[in-house]
């Protein structure tokens, strides 16, 4: 189990991100279409004033029922050794058992 403080700075990460998106995406569609270098450095300081933590390359996907932020299987939304017990009490249709 992961500590809770690291689960929930991660909720509180993904909460700004949602926040800002809107923001970050215009202000990057904007410097696309702008010809000019001095005002495409002048909307790359308005990316640059929301806070970091609303960044989405900071967000770090975790464990559903664990928090556990490696191993983690996409499809699922679980890290590896509770996909397997999972697996082995035949709670997941159509995954086949393995023993390693």
């Amino acid at each position: 189990m992961a500590r809770k403080s690291l689960i929930q700075r991660e909720k509180k990460r993904q909460k700004l991100e949602k926040k800002y998106h809107l923001i970050r995406r215009s202000s990057k569609k904007e410097i696309s279409k702008v010809p000019s270098l001095s005002e495409k450095w002048e909307i790359h300081g308005k990316l640059r004033s929301p806070p970091r933590n609303s960044a989405p390359t900071r967000l770090h996907r975790r464990c559903f029922s664990t928090g556990r932020p490696r191993a983690n299987y996409r499809d699922f939304g679980l890290s590896g050794h509770v996909l397997r017990e999972m697996v082995h009490a035949c709670l997941l249709p159509g995954a086949t058992r393995s023993s390693w």
